[in-house]
């Protein structure tokens, strides 16, 4: 199972999660990183894992607060010559939100910085879509896009008017879907898998990533046991709880 580090912004700085609270988020402090600047925290995740996936939550951008296309297009220029995904949450509430967001931050990148080799993945959640013909029309366009299910005690948020989205019809998913357990994340409540159990059962051929709650390396296994391909990690990483990039895929 790989293990996909997570690197949330917010004020235009890298913050710790807990439990989607955003209010309650702060600049990161981690051993892995003296500063919260996010390049800097990026360079140190993937290091630590050994992987070139990485996953952003623009916070600014899902609060409505103003999106980071600046930082992020000198993130992505500054993240050197290898190849790196990026995988992007940035509130999108349709196709035309992601792909204006999408070429602004292109359109930065082809500035005076010479551009990296790191490529963007969009990533739409649940919590701000509104509908499902984003995900196709995403598709349509080149891209590959990732959903997340984003749930909080048990239940997913969502605002999809779009009927098919409240029918048991999983035919609109994409290939990639994110099981995001809100409240588990950032909290060292262990991983929720029963949440990705019932999805599994849904999911068909889909690849399922997890998110949230990883303590420590048994965690991993049972995340791996779960059917999951992947889980979403920061917490544990930042504290030093796993032994990577030995346990980045189990």
């Amino acid at each position: 199972m790989q293990v996909i580090p997570v690197l949330d912004l917010l004020d235009g700085q890298a913050v710790r999660a807990i439990r989607g609270e955003r209010a309650r988020y702060r600049p990161i402090e981690s051993p892995l990183c003296a500063t919260s600047e996010p390049l800097a925290v990026a360079r140190a995740l993937l290091a630590a894992v050994g992987t070139r996936t990485l996953y952003i939550a623009d916070l600014g951008a899902i609060l409505k607060q103003g999106d980071h296309a600046r930082l992020l297009a000198e993130l992505l220029n500054g993240l050197g010559e290898a190849p790196v995904e990026i995988w992007l949450d940035a509130g999108y509430i349709d196709f035309p939100s992601m792909r204006s967001l999408f070429d602004r931050i292109e359109a930065i990148r082809r500035g005076p910085r010479r551009p990296g080799r790191a490529t963007l993945v969009p990533v739409f959640g649940t919590e701000t879509l509104l509908n499902t013909e984003a995900l196709h029309e995403a598709e349509a366009a080149g891209f590959a896009p990732v959903l997340s299910l984003d749930h909080r005690a048990g239940r997913l948020i969502t605002d999809l008017v779009d009927p098919v989205a409240t029918r048991p019809d999983t035919s609109w998913w994409p290939s990639r879907v994110i099981v995001m357990t809100l409240d588990h994340v950032g909290t060292y409540q262990g991983p929720d898998l029963d949440t990705v159990a019932a999805i599994r059962a849904q999911a068909g051929h889909r690849e399922l990533i997890g998110a949230g709650g990883i303590r420590h390396p048994a965690d991993l296994s049972a995340a791996a046991e779960s059917g999951a391909a992947a889980w979403l990690v920061a917490s544990a990483i930042h504290d030093r709880q796993l032994d990577l990039p030995s346990t980045a895929k189990l």
